[in-house]
């Protein structure tokens, strides 16, 4: 099926209704709403990461309602088993008095799922999410079944409390397409969420896109060509990340002590044509790759000891691994321009994290020195 001017402009107008209608119960957060948003066409998963009370879970109650899909709300915590989400067997009795096993689902049989502080689980628990957000089925006692269509996992986390959580393994870090840091409202916004919320905290969006939909903007997206000059970029961006790769950069070997998987690039492309679309272009442009390179990269990479102890954050290290390909394929500076606007962005929310865990270690210092003296 080839793309037509009219399938473009459908989806162009589709999407703009869709950001619409969010931007009716989210003030802000543009680059977050875009990112989500642009996942879930793509049929990613997207991991949301702030600190409490920035309207993370807000703005996915509000993808459910925009959308028109059933959502279901997990709230993940310590004493949350896998058949909390996945579901069980039951023992029923018929009519007869005959018992017999009769599969209950749980909260994971829908099409959105709100894994709500998802390091808050155990690593049991939040393995129970990986079939599903790879796979789209749920094995329970040896039977697999099927998920609905579409279908995703938005899951939520606290970077700055660290107490009591279970960081998640990197298989499952990796079935996430994106990674989206969501920063403090400035004053404006605070302004207008305090006025937004005084008047009512129920959300008011309504419906733009059925899950029908969704799926043929997919279709229509998977249409959209790249060029084989952009193709071999956004791969050798992903290689890059490997600090022992053929096509290493200088970043990568001093930061990097694990790069990106394959699952990057297939995140990048996918991504790229849904963004290309949304800006009524026919093909992917190297503007796309960039400013999709922070979401799809920076969770996909382990920074070495070295990047740790510098305190250099990956969306640092991605943006000097840009800043080398764009030399190195003599591209104009203004592909970059889009990308590192975003990335102030995510900065932001980056330098927030770092300031709380300085804060923390000097109460840590101080509590050392104050029992030192005591003990004297």
């Amino acid at each position: 099926m080839a793309v037509t001017e009219e399938n473009i402009t459908k989806f162009s107008a589709q999407c703009k209704n869709i950001f619409q209608q969010v931007s009716r119960d989210v003030i802000g957060q543009k680059p977050v709403v875009e990112g989500t948003i642009i996942a879930m066409i793509a049929g990613g998963n997207v991991l949301l990461e702030g600190v409490p009370g920035v309207g993370k879970t807000r703005l996915v109650r509000s993808l459910g309602r925009v959308f028109n899909m059933p959502f279901s709300r997990i709230q993940f915590t310590p004493d949350l088993m896998p058949a909390d989400v996945t579901g069980t067997n039951i023992i029923v009795k018929d009519e007869k008095g005959n018992s017999t096993f009769q599969f209950q689902p749980g909260p994971v049989f829908s099409n959105i799922i709100l894994a709500d502080e998802i390091n808050r689980a155990t690593p049991k628990t939040q393995s129970a999410l990986l079939e599903a957000m790879q796979e789209h089925t749920v094995t329970v006692m040896g039977v697999s079944r099927k998920l609905n269509e579409p279908f995703f996992v938005l899951a939520t986390q606290n970077p700055i409390e660290q107490d009591g959580t279970y960081p998640l393994p990197e298989a499952q870090m990796d079935r996430f397409m994106f990674k989206l840091l969501v920063p403090n409202p400035g004053l404006d916004e605070l302004m207008q969420i305090v006025d937004l919320t005084q008047k009512t905290m129920a959300e008011v969006a309504e419906a733009a896109c059925s899950g029908e939909e969704l799926l043929q903007m997919r279709a229509t997206a998977n249409q959209i060509p790249v060029a084989t000059d952009v193709m071999r970029y956004a791969m050798t961006l992903c290689s890059a990340t490997h600090p022992d790769s053929e096509c290493a950069s200088e970043a990568a070997k001093k930061y990097v002590r694990l790069g990106a998987s394959p699952r990057a690039g297939q995140a990048l492309i996918s991504a790229a044509k849904v963004k290309a679309l949304m800006n009524g272009r026919f093909n992917v442009a190297y503007s796309d790759i960039n400013s999709l390179a922070y979401p799809v990269l920076r969770h996909r990479m382990k920074m070495n000891f070295e990047a740790i102890a510098g305190r250099v954050s990956p969306d640092t290290v991605i943006n000097l691994i840009l800043a080398e390909l764009v030399k190195k394929f003599n591209l104009p500076a203004s592909s970059l321009e889009q990308s590192v606007s975003e990335f102030e962005t995510a900065s932001y929310a980056s330098e927030t994290v770092t300031e709380a865990d300085n804060k923390e270690e000097e109460q840590t210092e101080s509590k050392k020195s104050k029992r030192k003296a005591a003990k004297k």
